[in-house]
């Protein structure tokens, strides 16, 4: 007898009523496609549940997969039985058995199939009693077992699982359209597209290159960052806005310490080009309300003037701590510090407005005309394509 499946159990989906099957559907495509590198694996569902058959597969990369796959609440090995008393004893048996470190247990029944002909809390009982008679070093505990050994009774089969492996929670990736992530470079950015994806928003990325004052070791930075976060969704399009002409514009042209604002907005106008030929409905940025000058309620207030699009904040309220705990729960911090600077850092200047004025803004911009050069800037965006089954650049290193 063996673990023969995972069973995958939702969290949020489950409460989405008449949309529901949407979102499974969704959620089965995802893991598919996460699991595709298991050709012998199969992923089915059945009412309220999601299998993935192992055939014979090694659990563990599969586990791994499965268990960093938004829409997923927790996982568990599960044996598939017949129907049939001794078998499920049997396989109870093989569960408990199976766990190296529990000293106490507990038996939790649910009987799905109504016709089967032994009641939940019986079967609780009987299996306990099994437990206990064909065992010498375990004890039953109600309250707080070390192991909890559930018991599925459904129509098709039953399915006994044990340890229960916690999912990332969330919405399946693709439920929730298209937004396009300002990829920084810095640590907040790829964070804030984290938690879209959480929230099933399929990603876009711009980033605004200014060569040579912004190296091409910055840019694969952003890139490797891009990377590090298709291995939660799928596929991203990383939109690459040669952004030197422009910038330079602002700064000579603009007062200093209005320029980093007349240059978020025209890093917005620039997003809601890419936007629009994308068929993009949003856009998500990393910033926290407070961590810098362009992040004061004042400053987002008059960066926000240029464009109608929905900007979506997931770091809105965060602490820099948590945001960087974060960072490095999904293994991007140590690409966000390497020591490139991106184009926002390479022209700060020294006494940036914390409380810019709209009228100030409008009135400084009315007297350069930006509109050639933001076209221009959208006509040179290099388009990278990026998927989940490549490697970063330092991954790629490591290979020789």
């Amino acid at each position: 007898m063996q673990f023969d499946h995972i069973l995958i159990r939702y969290g949020e989906i489950a409460l989405k009523g008449k949309n529901r099957k949407k979102f499974f559907l969704k959620l089965q495509e995802n893991v598919q496609q996460k699991l595709q590198t298991f050709p012998d694996v199969k992923v089915k569902r059945t009412q309220g549940r999601m299998f993935v058959l192992l055939n014979g597969q090694d659990p563990e990369p599969i586990m791994n997969t499965c268990k960093n796959i938004f829409g997923i609440q927790s996982i568990s090995l599960a044996i598939k039985v017949q129907n049939d008393v001794e078998e499920i004893k049997d396989a109870t048996l093989f569960a408990l058995k199976n766990d190296n470190h529990a000293k106490t247990f507990k038996v939790s029944v649910k009987r799905i199939d109504k016709n089967f002909p032994v009641r939940s809390q019986d079967m609780n009982q009987l299996l306990g009693g099994h437990l206990l008679t064909n065992t010498t070093d375990y004890k039953v505990n109600v309250h707080q077992p070390d192991l909890e050994i559930k018991v599925e009774i459904r129509t098709e089969a039953t399915y006994i699982t044990s340890s229960v492996v916690p999912g990332l929670g969330g919405l399946p990736v693709g439920t929730a359209d298209k937004s396009l992530v300002l990829l920084s470079g810095g640590i907040d950015s790829p964070v804030a597209g984290y938690l879209a994806m959480k929230r099933g928003v399929q990603l876009e990325a711009i980033h605004f290159h200014s060569p040579p004052f912004t190296s091409e070791r910055a840019k694969q930075k952003v890139l490797d960052l891009a990377q590090k976060l298709t291995y939660y969704g799928s596929k991203i399009k990383v939109h690459v806005v040669p952004f030197t002409k422009l910038q330079q514009h602002i700064f000579r042209e603009m007062p200093e310490e209005y320029a980093m604002t007349i240059m978020r907005r025209m890093m917005l106008r620039i997003s809601e080009g890419v936007c629009k030929n994308e068929s993009i409905l949003s856009m998500t940025t990393g910033e926290s309300l407070g961590q810098v000058a362009s992040q004061t309620m004042e400053s987002m207030n008059v960066i926000n003037e240029v464009t109608n699009y929905p900007i979506l904040r997931p770091l809105i309220a965060m602490d820099k701590e948590d945001i960087i705990k974060i960072s490095k729960d999904i293994n991007t911090y140590d690409i966000s510090i390497r020591p490139y600077e991106d184009c926002c850092t390479i022209f700060v200047p020294k006494s940036p407005k914390t409380k810019p004025k709209k009228d100030k803004v409008n009135y400084f911009e009315s007297r350069a005309d930006f509109s050639e050069l933001i076209e221009e800037a959208i006509q040179g965006i290099e388009v990278v394509e990026l998927s989940a089954y490549r490697k970063t650049s330092e991954e790629f290193d490591d290979l020789f």
